[in-house]
């Protein structure tokens, strides 16, 4: 009997465990009130990258004396370009999605999804009519929203979330950021290289605080470098809209003026108002709790992705819903979570997997450590890109891989034999025996796996 499941949320868990669900030979309904690709496609990871690849070309531009090309005459940014170039890249993938769900017979509803019992789902649609579901399994993957915090008087006009940065259509001269983060490092690159004036306030006591400490303390001499200014172990008392913008007062009395602030200080889950509480879900600080299965402690719903804790990154709630689905439809699959990549986008990029050194220490692990900085290739020589380095964590009495950080060019694409040396278990002796093409950035990653052991032929 083919079973029937209903997806709440469109967004890369959503969708993903759709298309994986049909091609199971399951006969699948997802529902979204927005467009299909969620936050991530149209409103975080993709139209981010689009804008941070324009603001890379403007800088190689700047910088192409640098290898032997002059330019002349006046270089400057587009930004209503850039913007309408990014909501292109968005709309042919939202449409390449489409076609996906429409080619295996997904059909997609909608609306505003609501749970009313375990085998059944409410829409209400745009024209307020209802449509009931019949489902014998239901996966919540709803996402997430931007935090928002009264301190911060929102309006969307000089004080701005992400949603509204990735739409504005003017440069403004000077930004307050809050949260040296993923989102406010990104954000405060892209714009600096625009030409804006950026303050960025960290509570923290280093740059992107999830991060490795080593690793946050390289992107801070990033910034500087940039001269973008970080207020680090800094907190926003009060927040005044002005004439001219915004003000921001410290708590140590410091004042901080600019043309608009943006917020920038993490994502909550989206669970108000899809019927968790009549259904008695368990929860967590507004978050739904599962299993290692992605099971709800009710029967028959499951739930992925950004409304589950854990990291809110959009490939884990891709691997969190294949999951799921395979659970739902007899295959017995258990979430691993020892080695699932971190990336940040910035010049230059920050990856990360598994645990950092303070995680590491703090679970009681003896380590052992090597580094490789991307000076010392040739590659990123020739590119013109060497700042960063790779750093290997180790346990020091097996010599199993633990973790892994990098800040340097392409950090986020030659993360992954690090993501399959912690996946495995693979010590850095065998990772580090591997012969790297050369020249390539990758032979960063073989150094510092050599280092761990003290092996690496090109360190002192």
């Amino acid at each position: 009997m083919t079973k029937k499941i209903v997806i709440i949320g469109a967004g890369p868990g959503g969708y993903v465990g759709a298309i994986k669900a049909a091609k199971m030979g399951a006969e699948v309904t997802i529902v979204d009130k927005d467009k299909v690709g969620g936050t991530c496609l149209n409103r975080g990871c993709i139209p981010t990258k689009a804008l941070l690849a324009s603001s890379d070309v403007l800088t190689n531009v700047k910088e192409a004396k640098d290898f032997g090309i002059m330019i002349e005459g006046e270089v400057k940014p587009d930004i209503n370009f850039m913007m309408d170039r990014k909501d292109k890249i968005v709309e042919r993938l939202v449409n390449g999605i489409e076609f996906l769900l429409d080619k295996n017979n997904v059909k997609f509803v909608k609306g505003c999804g609501r749970i009313t019992d375990k085998n059944h789902v409410e829409v209400v649609k745009d024209d307020n009519s209802i449509e009931e579901l019949e489902a014998d399994a239901i996966i919540i993957a709803t996402g997430s929203l931007p935090a928002q915090i009264p301190i911060f008087p929102y309006d969307g006009k000089k004080v701005i979330i992400s949603d509204e940065a990735l739409n504005l259509r003017e440069i403004p001269k000077s930004m307050i950021i809050v949260g040296a983060g993923v989102i406010g490092c990104e954000f405060g690159m892209f714009f600096n290289n625009l030409g804006t004036s950026i303050t960025m306030v960290e509570m923290m006591d280093h740059a992107l605080p999830l991060e490795d400490k080593e690793i946050g303390r390289e992107m801070e001499k990033v910034l500087k470098r940039k001269k973008i200014k970080l207020l680090l172990k800094s907190k926003i008392e009060k927040v005044e809209k002005t004439d001219a913008g915004v003000k921001a007062i410290l708590d140590n009395g410091k004042e901080i003026q600019a043309d608009m602030m943006l917020v920038a200080i993490g994502r909550k889950a989206n669970t108000s108002d899809i019927g968790l509480e009549q259904l008695g879900i368990a929860m967590d600080r507004g978050r739904i709790l599962v299993n290692e299965y992605m099971q709800t402690n009710v029967e028959g719903i499951y739930a992925i992705g950004d409304v589950v804790p854990g990291p809110q990154l959009a490939h884990l709630a891709s691997a969190e819903a294949e999951c799921a689905v395979e659970n739902i439809l007899g295959n017995a699959c258990k979430m691993d979570y020892r080695a699932v990549p971190r990336g940040v986008f910035t010049d230059p990029e920050v990856s990360g997997v598994g645990l950092t050194e303070e995680e590491a220490l703090a679970e009681g692990y003896s380590i052992k450590k090597g580094d490789f900085a991307f000076r010392a290739l040739g590659k990123a020589q020739a590119m013109g890109q060497f700042f960063g380095k790779v750093k290997i964590i180790a346990d020091k009495k097996t010599d199993r891989l633990l973790g892994a950080s990098i800040i340097g060019p392409h950090a986020t694409d030659i993360i992954h034999e690090l993501v399959v040396g912690v996946k495995y278990g693979l010590t850095a002796e065998q990772l580090g025996k591997v012969i790297h093409s050369h020249p390539t950035l990758s032979e960063a990653v073989m150094e510092a796996l050599q280092d761990v052991n003290g092996q690496s032929v090109h360190k002192l």
